[in-house]
């Protein structure tokens, strides 16, 4: 089977217009296409680096707010400033776009212009009519990010191929001898990687993009990879949304690739354990990965043998005792995090989740935060936790 498009879609800055665009999205989505958005309020940097990262096939930009010959053109530029012109770029704003406009603006490398009245069918063909055939073999890049991104791309594209295995190309790590002296010869784990789960609405994307605020705070010209899921069916699309609430990390030094369950079941993709290996072997500081949301089953990770530490992030709200008996993830996560500790019942919940765990006797870690709380003290905590070498088991233990 194929694999499915993927495109980035976001609104520019200084436009708060997303109705127009989350429909479309939707519509996308039901035609099998995968979604990365962005969000609204978008700089053209913060556009061009997504889309390099996520390896798109294009750019779908909704503009509402004036200014559109000028931001559509810059993003044409830059991505062709970044040696990612095989990214190609359309969008409308409804009434807003005149049709001189769309005119200037295709002069200037956009592709397709979209204006009111196209309906949602229309734009579903154009997208699977110019961006549904298969890329050609590219050339390496210059660009870490690139080279990373098109190498991600080739994992997830040989595990929708029904490849067991990816590429070799795939499979060599990239890193930048300039930076600890390493050269791309490396064939261990260099980063320390950290494996966020839990179920859905906990907050796990919020209390990821605190710490990576921190990280970036505290480490000028350290770098940090985050792999993110969404669920999907095979050959269906999903809506890769976790960019949109991730303000911290649109920073040249994180290195974000959201990816979709394509079927499977856990939290995970097919092709995740490829994907995570490559990064962590690429020279990063940290990698996170991030799970979708997933209930009573057990730790998605333990499989891996790639993750340092677990961090499981639950809401207060969970219901009953006898329901927390029955999370097993508990009894197997390095840490817990009952995030949304401002709530009515969190001392509540802090209390029976720390008899919970006295169960396991596995001397866990309980960490209450308030991530989306400025300069919380929960989230310093367990910051600190994973900056600690001393609280990281053992890699060696996990090797197989």
């Amino acid at each position: 089977m194929a694999a499915p498009i993927r495109i980035l879609t976001a609104v520019p800055i200084c436009d708060g217009h997303d109705s127009a665009i989350n429909t479309i999205n939707l519509e996308f989505i039901r035609h099998g296409i995968e979604v990365i958005y962005l969000g609204y309020h978008r700089s053209v940097g913060d556009i061009v680096r997504a889309a390099i990262q996520e390896d798109v096939r294009a750019i779908g930009i909704s503009s509402y707010n004036g200014g559109h010959i000028e931001f559509f053109a810059e993003v044409v530029n830059l991505l062709r400033k970044k040696g990612a012109d095989d990214i190609k770029v359309f969008g409308g704003g409804g009434g807003t776009i005149t049709h001189d406009d769309a005119a200037v603006m295709k002069r200037k490398g956009v592709e397709e212009v979209f204006f009111a009245g196209t309906s949602l069918e229309e734009m579903v063909k154009f997208v699977h009519q110019r961006y549904g055939k298969p890329r050609g073999k590219r050339a390496r890049t210059k660009s870490f990010h690139q080279d990373l991104a098109h190498k991600l791309t080739e994992i997830e594209d040989s595990y929708s191929a029904g490849r067991k295995r990816p590429t070799p190309n795939a499979q060599r790590p990239i890193s930048k001898s300039k930076r600890r002296h390493r050269t791309s010869n490396i064939k261990h784990q260099t980063s320390k990687v950290i494996g966020f789960t839990g179920p859905g609405g906990a907050g796990k994307t919020t209390l990821i993009d605190e710490l990576v605020l921190r990280f970036l705070n505290q480490n000028p010209k350290g770098r940090i990879a985050i792999l993110s899921h969404d669920p999907s069916v095979i050959g269906e699309g999903a809506l890769l949304g976790d960019r949109a609430t991730m303000i911290n990390s649109q920073d040249d030094r994180v290195f974000m690739r959201s990816m979709a369950t394509r079927g499977q079941a856990g939290g995970l993709s097919p092709a995740t354990h490829d994907c995570l290996a490559l990064l962590a072997r690429s020279d990063f500081d940290y990698v996170i990965i991030e799970t979708v949301g997933t209930g009573q089953e057990a730790m998605p990770f333990q499989k891996d043998g790639l993750i340092d530490l677990t961090v499981l992030v639950m809401n207060p709200d969970y219901g009953s005792r006898l329901q927390l008996q029955k999370i097993v993830m508990l009894d197997l996560a390095d840490v817990v995090v009952v995030n949304k500790s401002d709530l009515q019942r969190a001392r509540t919940a802090h209390t029976e989740i720390e008899q919970r765990l006295e169960q396991s006797r596995r001397n866990q870690q309980l960490i209450d935060t308030v991530a989306k709380r400025h300069r919380d003290p929960g989230v310093d905590r367990l910051f600190d936790l994973m900056s600690s070498q001393k609280n990281v088991a053992p890699r060696e233990r996990r090797k197989k």
